[in-house]
């Protein structure tokens, strides 16, 4: 059966094509994630039921138990809303239902979505739930040709299905380097908000310092981390003073194993 497909040019002038999740995936996706946010009212819920009903808090005046419901509600409002933005966001455009579903979110140009385009992508979500449970959403997704809904079309972004290489993926030189080295994702203490940072021109510059690394002769590769660290290091909030060439090239192979679960793109 043919899958239907969509192109995508980045703005490095590569094609890329990728199969848009169409209704069935996006609703599957939607209702694991709504189970878990029910799942999360009701413990809200029964958390302000016993604390309203707690026998100090009746003494008290009634106007303090409407300014404890209100917030209650602002709490449920953020938590529903702010689910979907944080994972989107700190989470590489997935959701736990979209991880289940192995579909993400991704900007028209085949890059990872931005704050401002996740922010109102889900912003949106006000209008796409209208009448009821999604109905224009729904009727969106099921008309447009690339299956988005109007929060989509206003952000720039397309919901696909993540791409799945076939048979094992050709370990690359530097890839054998890294674990020589014996360095591991977790060895790189900088929080996920942080990395968001860092955008297209820093994603290049850590990828062709790691395409370069052991072609470079070693005066000039000391060089160029020397150069690089002194242009992502403050970004990230890390002081380089003190550290060794190895110590400074450890920490930018480091940050290219991680940049490159948002940024390397499987053609």
């Amino acid at each position: 059966m043919h899958e239907e497909q969509v192109d995508i040019r980045t703005p490095e002038y590569v094609s890329l094509k990728f199969q848009p999740a169409g209704l069935g995936s996006r609703a599957a996706a939607l209702m694991i994630d709504q189970i878990i946010l029910t799942i999360i009212n009701i413990l809200i819920v029964v958390l302000l039921f016993f604390v309203l009903a707690d026998d100090n808090l009746k003494l008290n005046m009634f106007d303090f138990n409407s300014v404890f419901l209100g917030f209650f509600l602002i709490t449920i409002f953020v938590i529903n809303w702010g689910y979907f933005f944080a994972l989107e966001y700190f989470w590489g455009g997935k959701t736990v239902g979209k991880r289940m579903l192995g579909i993400r979110v991704i900007q028209e140009n085949g890059h990872s979505v931005t704050l401002l385009s996740c922010f109102i992508r889900n912003l949106m979500r006000i209008i796409d739930m209208l009448p009821v449970s999604y109905f224009l959403g729904i009727i969106m997704i099921f008309l447009h040709s690339k299956h988005k809904r109007l929060g989509d079309i206003v952000a720039g972004t397309i919901v696909v299905h993540e791409r799945r290489v076939k048979g094992k993926r050709k370990e690359k030189a530097i890839e054998k380097e890294i674990q020589q080295r014996g360095l591991r994702q977790e060895d790189l203490s900088v929080e996920e908000w942080t990395l968001k940072q860092l955008g297209t021109k820093e994603w290049n510059l850590v990828r062709t310092y790691a395409n370069r690394f052991l072609q470079l002769p070693l005066s000039e590769r000391n060089h160029l981390s020397k150069k690089l660290a002194d242009i992502l290091f403050p970004k990230l909030g890390m002081d380089m003073d003190g550290m060794t060439y190895e110590e400074l090239e450890n920490t930018l192979l480091l940050l290219y194993l991680v940049m490159r679960e948002d940024w390397e793109i499987e053609l």
